[in-house]
């Protein structure tokens, strides 16, 4: 299939240009060595390269040749997976990119896994979640690339629409629906009817689709999960997530400049959540984000900009920051073992809950030292 514009030429031109060099250099030489039908760069990678958006993750589909021969060929370190028929290539700088075999997918069981089946690239596009994602550089072994388009990808990405490409997409994969909400928050993508019209079955099959709550911890990781997560809210899936208010609160303070890791987040749902153990097994989130949580609601002291801190002030507003080393010596209490006696002396206040305030903390300080002068 030939571009059939000089707008599809141009096209294919921005793509080509807004990968490294080295990428260009190691798909021409794939598609040396795989013979006639050349590879294909499809997905995530053409999508941001016409949005502009960097880095690029290079998925790279092989129509016609052996994906784990030509993995071995690259000379890079690879591991091939029988069964799916592809190879993750460990790149030179460490990066991993994805070969895999041309092929359709059946759906045995709704939720389940697919099965694979060889087919041609345009058979490989077809089978994709949104059109967006059914874009292909195709590089041939003569050095040519052209763009692809047989969903009407390019017109939606132009419209900044999600478009599912089957009526039963979101019920076959109902992690595909989560995976759409990440996409329109970070990429400022909008639903199509078609994809709103398919929640119900999507939120249906969602106890039988494993590979959402995959999904819903990459969620974790967006740039704004609170934005993804309001996606699905607005969307009718709230019942996804625990209330996800605490994760717009902590978008807010991203975009104040705040340091804020996953396991904030995930200790954020963790908190809201009516069985916390439960989510994070689901979420596989392991101890951390639970541990994270712990200390927020404890009374142990935390500089400005920790994680801890900033969860506090928002799970425990009224809260205030109790005194530390540096008050007691302030207050005239000399290096040594007193000032462990006077903080333990205020821990065991605080969690008899007499101290409500850092004022409170600080007449309560003065009267043990005054005790000890005594």
């Amino acid at each position: 299939m030939k571009p059939r514009s000089a707008e599809g030429a141009a096209q294919a031109q921005a793509v080509w240009e807004a990968l490294r060099p080295e990428d260009r250099a190691w798909l021409l030489g794939l598609a040396a060595q795989a013979g006639p039908g050349g590879a294909a760069l499809v997905g995530g990678a053409v999508r941001d390269a016409l949005l502009s958006v960097t880095p690029l993750d290079l998925d790279v589909v092989i129509p016609d040749a052996d994906v784990e021969a030509l993995a071995a060929g690259t000379g890079l370190p690879f591991v091939f997976h029988p069964a799916f028929g592809n190879a993750t290539v460990t790149l030179p700088d460490g990066r991993a990119a994805d070969l895999v075999r041309a092929r359709r997918e059946v759906y045995p069981v709704p939720g389940g896994n697919p099965l694979p089946q060889p087919a041609s690239l345009t058979d490989d596009l077809r089978r994709r979640d949104f059109s967006l994602n059914a874009l292909a550089l195709r590089v041939f072994p003569d050095g040519r690339a052209e763009l692809l388009d047989v969903t009407g990808g390019l017109e939606d990405l132009r419209a900044r629409v999600l478009r599912p490409l089957h009526t039963d997409s979101l019920r076959e994969d109902a992690s595909r629906l989560v995976r759409a909400a990440r996409l329109a928050a970070r990429l400022n993508l909008s639903a199509a009817p078609e994809l709103l019209s398919q929640v119900p079955a999507a939120l249906d099959m969602a106890g039988h689709t494993p590979r959402l709550w995959a999904e819903l911890k990459l969620l974790l990781h967006e740039p704004r999960p609170g934005r993804a997560a309001a996606r699905l809210r607005d969307w009718g899936a709230a019942s996804l997530l625990p209330d996800t208010a605490l994760l717009d609160a902590l978008d807010a303070r991203r975009d104040a400049g705040a340091t804020l890791p996953m396991n904030a987040y995930a200790a954020a749902l963790l908190h809201a959540a009516p069985d916390p153990e439960a989510l994070a097994a689901r979420l596989d989130l392991g101890t951390r984000p639970a541990a994270l949580l712990a200390r927020a609601l404890s009374d142990t002291f935390y500089p400005d900009g920790m994680p801890e801190r900033e969860l506090r002030a928002l799970l425990r507003p009224d809260a205030h920051e109790p005194l530390t080393g540096k008050d007691v010596l302030a207050l005239g209490v000399p290096p040594g073992r007193g000032v462990g006696e006077a903080l333990a002396h205020l821990a065991d206040l605080r969690r008899a809950g007499t101290l409500g305030s850092a004022e409170a903390e600080r007449a309560a300080l003065k009267a043990f030292l005054e005790t000890k002068v005594r």
